[in-house]
């Protein structure tokens, strides 16, 4: 291994860490300027629902990166490009799932400060962890990392 690639895609800051800082910051936002949103108790169920289904999948991804031997971690180097399964769909599986957490806990909440925190928390981790992703995969795996994006969106 490089010197170079020993660092992966030197993402700094834990991308889960970029959504739950934004969970926290819209849950402190709704304390003081509440949203006044009402969310049917059936909402909330199906919240909780597809909050499970999120962890579940989760951690599905997290055994397909053990089973390829290759890390999940943006700050560790990555050893191929998964291109099956979910990464059939989407170039950020992991990411996309991240945003059931504060869609599902500001319905469980009835706070639209927490249910809209996944906005700004995708467009902070496209900034601190996706481009410099991309970057480190396009240098690393420049044609097989150029044709898996003319097939694949970044999102969905």
């Amino acid at each position: 291994m490089s010197q170079e690639d020993q660092k992966g895609a030197n993402v700094k800051v834990p991308p889960p860490l970029i959504f739950i800082l934004w969970m926290l910051t819209a849950y402190a936002i709704e304390q003081w300027l509440p949203s006044g949103l009402v969310i049917a108790e059936s909402i909330k169920q199906v919240a909780v629902i597809l909050m499970l289904i999120a962890a579940l999948l989760l951690l599905h991804m997290l055994l397909m990166f053990k089973r390829q031997q290759t890390a999940v971690e943006p700050w560790k180097p990555t050893t191929h490009i998964i291109t099956s399964g979910y990464y059939r769909f989407s170039r950020n599986p992991i990411y996309l799932t991240f945003c059931f957490y504060p869609v599902g806990l500001g319905c469980i909440e009835s706070s639209w400060w927490l249910i809209s925190s996944f906005l700004p928390a995708c467009f902070t981790v496209y900034h601190l962890a996706i481009k410099r992703e991309e970057r480190y995969l396009q240098q690393k795996f420049p044609q097989d990392y150029a044709q898996y994006c003319n097939k694949v969106r970044r999102w969905i």
